[in-house]
């Protein structure tokens, strides 16, 4: 289950990259009652989605060529730089690497060996999101991945996660 006790390996953050962030406002606002605060100009467009005066997830304009509007999940770590370093030693991508957030944090972005997309954060003065597992909020993380025995050695030793097998009634792997 998730919680706002964040260990390393949990998730702790969510956004959106969007191709268009007020449209992605609008819509996420009309459909889980979340609002929009700016992180202010010098963020980039980047801001935060509130539910009453909790973060609860965040919005921003995508910064990739060719990307797609996609959420990425985050998870936490004590040393961004020590999870890039395990996640290239694991065969995956560092995609971004490890830098600050002002100084809320620090961030970096990877891609498993599988091609699954996600990041991590090491806390500053932002753990994370106020709140998880409440209506509104994010609850639940899963991995899809084709090849799960390539993917999972990544995914685990790089978010300290524990995969599980769960098959599924179609042959495929899932929980």
């Amino acid at each position: 289950m998730l919680t706002t006790d964040y260990v390393p390996g949990a998730p702790n953050w969510l956004d959106l990259g969007a191709a268009d962030t007020e449209a992605a406002v609008a819509f996420y606002g009309s459909l889980m009652g979340w609002r929009f605060e700016s992180a202010g100009p010098e963020a980039g467009g980047y801001g935060f989605f509130t539910l009453g005066r909790e973060t609860v997830a965040a919005v921003g304009p995508l910064t990739e060529e060719g990307a797609r509007s996609a959420w990425t999940p985050y998870f936490h770590t004590r040393d961004a730089e020590a999870t890039a370093r395990t996640v290239e030693q694991s065969g995956g991508t560092v995609r971004l690497a490890p830098f600050d957030v002002f100084e809320e944090g620090r961030m970096a972005q990877f891609t498993d060996p599988g091609g699954a997309r996600f990041a991590i954060w090491q806390p500053g003065r932002t753990a994370g999101l106020d709140a998880v597992n409440d209506p509104g909020t994010l609850c639940w993380t899963e991995l899809h991945s084709p090849d799960p025995p390539r993917t999972w050695p990544s995914t685990a030793r790089s978010s300290a996660g524990t995969p599980r097998r769960c098959p599924s009634p179609a042959g495929r792997t899932r929980c």
